[in-house]
């Protein structure tokens, strides 16, 4: 049974923290280890990780890839499991990865929208594992940060996260499909807040494929001010 960190990247993530965090603590299967890296915060989101108890690293250079990778350096487990600061990981999340792990290098499941009014969460749910399957039939697997686990030494010997803007998530889960399996995890089922649904729908839509194409810049609100 290898342990996990997880690992959370956040800038002025002060309202929708305490939420994941209470999230992790409900989790049947406990991570070794929670590691906050607060990129240059400006509110109370680093007083917030280190009240719950969650080692709190500082990463002064704003993106999140540098952030990522500094959890990724940081933690001492066996592997990694990812998620984002408005995102609620459901209380089998880590047992389901922890489960899936033989055979892979890279693990990854569904994600839907709270907080929407019935049966918008639902839809959500289902375009977005609709989406998956796609990506995974064409041989393209696309792991996102907000729901992903990973070999802490086959992300190292990959390289770790590409310094860009955005999209450093799916280009690490590529090159970790590259030196071994990467599982889909259907049971591993993580909640995302609406919020990047701010600007329109068909906004929302045009980002993700713009970044889904190759796009690395400008990626919804991961450089919160």
């Amino acid at each position: 049974m290898p342990d996990f960190a997880v690992v959370i990247p956040a800038r002025n993530e002060a309202a929708y923290l305490p939420a994941t965090l209470r999230a992790l603590e409900r989790q049947t299967f406990s991570p070794a280890e929670v590691i906050v890296v607060d990129n240059a915060s400006r509110d109370d989101t680093a007083a917030i990780a280190r009240a719950w108890g969650a080692q709190v690293l500082s990463c002064e250079v704003r993106g999140v890839a540098h952030a990522r990778q500094m959890g990724l350096e940081a933690t001492r487990c066996a592997w990694v499991a990812t998620t984002d600061a408005d995102s609620l990981p459901m209380p089998e999340w880590l047992s389901a990865l922890e489960a899936a792990v033989p055979g892979h290098t890279a693990l990854y499941g569904p994600m839907r929208f709270f907080g929407l009014p019935r049966p918008w969460p639902e839809l959500s749910g289902l375009s977005y594992s609709a989406f998956l399957h796609v990506c995974r039939v064409v041989g393209r697997p696309n792991l996102a940060a907000a729901n992903m686990a990973y070999s802490r030494a086959a992300a190292l010997m990959a390289g770790g996260y590409p310094v860009v803007e955005a999209y450093e998530d799916v280009m690490l889960g590529q090159a970790l499909a590259r030196l071994g399996g990467v599982g889909y995890v259907p049971g591993a089922l993580v909640e995302t807040s609406p919020r990047r649904l701010e600007d329109g729908v068909l906004p929302f839509l045009w980002r993700h494929v713009r970044n889904v194409s190759g796009h690395t810049r400008g990626y919804f609100d991961e450089m919160r001010e």
